[in-house]
């Protein structure tokens, strides 16, 4: 979403200087980069609140699962393409995903 509402902003015209004043207002009036802004919010607050249940070495890896969703977000919402190289890519992390996944967490208590 934020690199659809930096294209549709057209923040980065090089015939046109207005200032970085008016660029910054045209980012700003995107919905687009907004929906962007939340969306990044939104992710690191259920990071934050799957820290506190669970290790980092258990949490870091599932988090790598959001390369698949951008990926397929991005194609069906954006039409943007997905090449097969990229289309690997995804597939070895889901797999070391799934891998990870299947250990059990070593959580320990609170102090």
């Amino acid at each position: 979403m934020l690199g659809k509402g930096m294209k549709a902003s057209d923040a980065a015209r090089p015939a046109v200087d207005p200032g970085i004043a008016m660029v910054i207002g045209r980012i700003f009036h995107s919905p687009y980069i907004w929906v962007g802004i939340a969306c990044l919010l939104g992710f690191f607050i259920v990071h934050m609140l799957l820290l506190t249940w669970a290790d980092y070495s258990y949490v870091q890896p599932a988090t790598s699962l959001s390369y698949a969703t951008v990926a397929v977000l991005s194609y069906l919402l954006l039409g943007e393409a997905i090449s097969p190289l990229r289309a690997v890519g995804i597939a070895v992390i889901c797999l070391g995903v799934f891998i990870v996944g299947r250990t059990a967490p070593s959580t320990t208590g609170i102090l």
